[in-house]
């Protein structure tokens, strides 16, 4: 059985809501568009183009590893209630499609990061591709497109504001990737490299010149676990490569990255990778989000 999926008292509450779920999206006729998203990334760009005229949850608490998350009972009711359902999409929701499939709820799920190509994960893990698309703001503008697109055709009345929020969104991310491209130049060439505790900075690499010389976990999801032998092959790696800092985000076993540190004498730095934080924190959106984790990086390897 997926381990993301349901203990018996969720089934019981599945099996309970399926006659209840919709089928298709109807256009709104009253009110504001009920929309749900997944994570607090794909919720916050969400927010943006929607803004005042959608009620918006997040299905995911602040502080959730997508790849570890397991759904509870009230999550099920959250699928049906919804009008809309924004998901990152690319395999990351593993825990998903099921409670889709047992509570009936068919035609409402919108993946944000449909159309986006995406970059071959290491060791392919058995999904499409890298699912990581956040890390590189110019994918976060087709999540914008998609995000519009489907509030529009659900809420035609106010298609042309999801649209204007949209491009105005839009020039904030195009900012960003030009902030981005001009904070990096600080950074040599040379030590252009970067070790992860797992494989989430492909894109962030490959839009802005760095290499992804390994990661920690050898894998997509923050709870793999390396053995000994792929540990000493990662540390050799850094000593021989130069590697300035080790990057560990909010779901990795911090001691384990602190003793790759210790043993390779570099640095071991905190960034965000899948989820924001709590309103007031360092990245309480995408936007904070991505200047937080660039400016670690940059700090770490100029």
């Amino acid at each position: 059985m997926n381990r993301f999926f349901r203990p018996f008292i969720l089934s019981i509450v599945l099996f309970g809501l399926a006659a209840c779920g919709s089928g298709t999206p109807t256009a709104v006729t009253g009110g504001k568009l009920k929309v749900l998203a997944t994570t607090s990334i794909v919720g916050d760009v969400v927010s943006q183009v929607g803004g005042d005229l959608i009620d918006l949850s997040v299905l995911m608490p602040v502080g959730t590893d997508p790849h570890d998350f397991q759904p509870r009972p009230q999550d099920a009711a959250s699928l049906v209630d919804a009008q809309i359902i924004f998901s990152n999409g690319a395999g990351l929701e593993a825990f998903l499609q099921p409670m889709l499939d047992s509570t009936g709820t068919t035609g409402k799920l919108v993946e944000v990061s449909a159309g986006i190509t995406l970059l071959p994960l290491p060791g392919g893990n058995g999904l499409a591709g890298d699912p990581h698309t956040w890390m590189d703001p110019n994918n976060v503008i087709t999540w914008t497109q998609n995000i519009a697109a489907a509030l529009s055709v659900a809420d035609p009345a106010h298609a042309a504001d999801y649209q204007a929020n949209a491009k105005t969104y839009d020039a904030s991310l195009r900012d960003l990737d030009a902030w981005i491209r001009s904070e990096v130049a600080q950074i040599p060439l040379q030590n252009r490299l970067l070790v992860a505790d797992h494989a989430v900075l492909g894109y962030f690499a490959a839009q802005y010149g760095f290499t992804q010389v390994g990661t920690i976990t050898g894998s997509f999801s923050a709870d793999a676990a390396p053995s000994a032998q792929e540990l000493a092959r990662l540390e050799d790696t850094i000593r021989r490569m130069g590697v300035r800092a080790v990057f560990v985000s909010e779901a990795v076993n911090q001691t384990l990255a602190d003793q790759v540190a210790a043993d390779t004498g570099i640095k071991s730095i905190w960034i965000y990778h899948a989820t924001l934080t709590a309103p007031g924190g360092s990245a309480a959106s995408y936007l904070e989000f991505m200047r937080y984790n660039v400016n670690a990086i940059v700090t770490a390897l100029k």
